[in-house]
C-alpha cells in the first residue's frame, strides 16, 4: 500500500473515504470539523449520529455517503472518547486507541472496495509523529488479509485499498519527526503481518525447517547474519531438554541464531538477547492434548515469529549494542520415540529435570536456547515470548501479556516498552512458594508444577535457566491469536510482542546516544 503524508486540509484531500477521529464533545463544537462537515452536508451528520447514537465514545464508528458533497465519495467518523487529558492519555496508552480506530477506518474502506484512505490525525499538539505513526500501524495491519488457502477468494479478486494519505497540520509533513516516524510505522507494520502470517499457517506448510528457511530468508533481505543448526549440532551443544522434546516427531528440530552487530567497538557491547518459543505444532505429546485443545496448536511459535520479525526493523534502527534472536524449533508429537512422563532430561547448563506432563514443553526447549544464550552471549537484557501457559489466560484474559522477572532496569525497561507500544502487558510476581512445586526426588527439578500457579512456575523454570541474567520473560498465552476482529487486529495469529521488541531496541538506543551525565 502506497503511503502518503499531506498538509491539505482533510475535507480537501482527494481520496475515496475520508476518516475523521472524533472525541466527545466534537459534535457539539460549532467551530470544530464535524460542523464543518455537518455544513457541507446540510445537517445530514448530525441526524445519521443522533439516529445511530454516535457520540465520539472510544470504539464507536459511523459511516456514510457524502453523496457528492465533499471530495471523499464515504465519510467514516471513529470514536476516540473523552477530549479532556487526552494528550497525556493517547501517549500512556501508546497510542493504541488510534491504531485501533485507523484499523477499523481501513477494515470498513476496504470492504467497501475503496481504493483510497484518507485519515486526518487529531491536532493534539506536540504529538503529530507519534500519531502519524499509529494511523499508519493501524491502517496497513487493518487491511492485513490471511486468504492464500481460499480459493473462491482468489477467484473474486478482492479490490484491495491501494494508498493511505495521513492527513497532518499544515507544514509538518515536510516534519523529519513526522517522516521517519510513518517510516518506522510501515516498518513495523511489515514485520507484525510477517509474524502474522507465520503464525496463520498451517502446520503442515510450517515445520521446523521451513520456519528456519523463512527467518533465513528475512535475515538475507534485512543484511542480517543467520546461523541455522540441525539436530546434529544441538546435540554437541549438549541440549538434552530439546532433544527430548522434538524425540516423538518425524520433522527435525532447527536452532536458529539471527544476529545484528554494529562495526567497530560498539559491536563487543553486551547485547540485547531475545529468545522465541517455536513448537510449530504441539499435540501434547504423549499427555496428549483433546482435539479442541489442538485445533490452534499451530500457533505455539508466535513468540519466536515475533522475535524474528522484530529483528528486521532491528535493522533498519541499527542501534549502537548488538542484538540477537534466538529460536529452538520442534514439533511435539507422541511418536513411538517420544519423551514419557517420569523421563529425566539433561539440560545445557547440566540441571537434571524430571518430566511430569510431557504438555510442558515449551519451557523445555526455551530452557536450553535461554541457557545458551547466557552462557554464549553475556547479554545485557534478555528476553523470552512464548506462549506458554493457560494459566495466563485465566489470569489475564486473553488480550493482556504476562511479565515475569526479577525487580530491576531489565523490566522496568520491557514494561515501558510495552506502554510505549500500545500492547498491554501487566505485571505478574515470582512467589516463592509456588517455586516449591517444581522440586523433585529424583532430579534436580520438575519441569511442571500444580495447576495452581501455572505460570508462575512456568516463570520460575525458566529462571533456572536464564540465571543471573537481566531476564524478563514475556507470556503472550492469551493475545498472540484471536477469534474476534478488533480495530487493527485481525481473525488469528496477531504478531503481538513485535511491537514491544521494537520499542526495547529503540528506546534503549535513545539512551544511549545521550551525553553520560556529569
Amino acid at each position: 500500500m502506497k503511503i502518503e503524508v499531506t498538509g491539505t486540509g482533510p475535507l480537501e484531500v482527494d481520496a475515496s473515504v475520508l476518516a475523521i477521529p472524533v472525541f466527545e464533545g466534537d459534535p457539539a463544537d460549532p467551530k470544530g470539523l464535524f460542523a464543518e462537515i455537518d455544513r457541507r452536508l446540510d445537517g445530514h451528520l448530525t441526524t445519521a449520529a443522533a439516529d445511530e447514537e454516535f457520540l465520539g465514545k472510544a470504539g464507536q464508528t459511523l459511516a456514510l455517503r457524502t453523496l457528492g458533497k465533499l471530495r471523499a465519495d464515504r465519510l467514516i467518523l471513529l470514536g476516540l472518547g473523552k477530549r479532556d487529558g487526552a494528550e497525556g492519555a493517547l501517549a500512556r496508552a501508546g497510542f493504541e486507541p488510534l491504531r485501533l480506530a485507523a484499523g477499523d477506518a481501513a477494515r470498513l474502506a476496504q470492504k467497501g472496495g475503496a481504493r483510497r484512505l484518507a485519515f486526518a490525525v487529531p491536532r493534539l499538539p506536540g504529538q503529530t509523529a507519534q500519531e502519524a505513526r499509529a494511523v499508519v500501524e493501524g491502517a496497513l495491519l487493518g487491511a492485513y488479509r490471511f486468504d492464500r488457502y481460499k480459493t473462491e477468494e482468489k477467484k473474486k479478486k478482492p479490490r484491495l485499498l491501494e494508498a493511505l494519505v495521513v492527513a497532518v497540520p499544515q507544514g509538518l509533513e515536510r516534519s523529519r519527526e513526522v517522516k521517519e516516524s510513518v517510516a518506522l510505522g510501515r516498518s513495523v507494520a511489515w514485520s507484525v503481518a510477517w509474524a502474522r502470517d507465520r503464525v496463520n499457517e498451517p502446520p503442515l506448510h510450517l515445520t521446523p525447517t521451513r520456519l528456519a528457511d523463512a527467518a533465513r530468508e528475512l535475515a538475507k533481505e534485512a543484511g542480517l547474519h543467520v546461523e541455522v543448526l540441525g539436530p546434529r549440532e544441538i546435540a554437541g551443544l549438549r541440549m538434552g531438554m530439546f532433544l527430548g522434546v522434538t524425540r516423538g516427531s518425524a520433522e527435525e528440530p532447527r536452532l536458529v541464531k539471527i544476529s545484528y552487530a554494529p562495526k567497530g567497538a560498539a559491536g563487543r557491547k553486551p547485547p540485547v538477547v531475545m529468545v522465541g518459543k517455536a513448537i510449530t505444532f504441539d499435540s501434547g505429546g504423549l499427555s496428549l492434548k483433546p482435539t479442541e485443545g489442538m485445533v490452534d496448536m499451530k500457533t505455539d511459535m508466535a513468540g519466536a515469529a515475533a522475535a524474528i520479525a522484530a529483528m528486521r526493523v532491528v535493522a533498519e534502527l541499527a542501534p549502537p549494542f548488538p542484538v540477537h534472536a534466538l529460536v529452538g524449533a520442534c514439533e511435539n508429537m507422541p511418536g513411538g520415540r517420544a519423551y514419557k512422563p517420569s523421563d529425566i532430561l539433561i539440560a545445557r547448563n547440566g540441571k537434571t529435570v524430571e518430566i511430569t506432563n510431557t504438555d510442558a514443553e515449551g519451557r523445555l526447549v526455551l530452557g536450553d536456547v535461554l541457557a545458551w544464550g547466557v552462557e554464549t552471549l553475556q547479554p545485557a537484557l534478555l528476553v523470552d515470548l512464548a506462549t506458554l501457559t493457560g494459566a495466563c489466560l485465566v489470569a489475564l484474559g486473553m488480550t493482556t501479556v504476562g511479565a515475569f522477572g526479577p525487580d530491576g532496569p531489565a523490566m522496568d525497561a520491557v514494561l515501558a516498552a510495552a506502554r510505549s507500544a500500545g500492547e498491554d502487558t501487566w505485571r505478574l510476581p515470582l512467589v516463592d512458594s509456588v517455586k516449591e512445586e517444581l522440586k523433585s526426588d529424583v532430579a534436580d527439578l520438575k519441569n511442571a508444577g500444580t495447576r495452581m500457579g501455572g505460570s508462575i512456575s512456568a516463570a520460575w523454570f525458566l529462571k533456572e535457566f536464564a540465571g543471573d541474567a537481566p531476564w524478563v520473560h514475556l507470556d503472550i498465552a492469551g493475545p498472540s491469536s484471536t477469534t474476534k476482529e478488533r480495530g487493527y487486529i485481525a481473525k488469528g495469529g496477531t504478531g503481538v510482542g513485535v511491537r514491544t521488541l521494537v520499542e526495547l531496541v529503540r528506546a534503549r538506543a535513545v539512551e544511549e546516544a545521550r551525553p553520560p551525565r556529569r
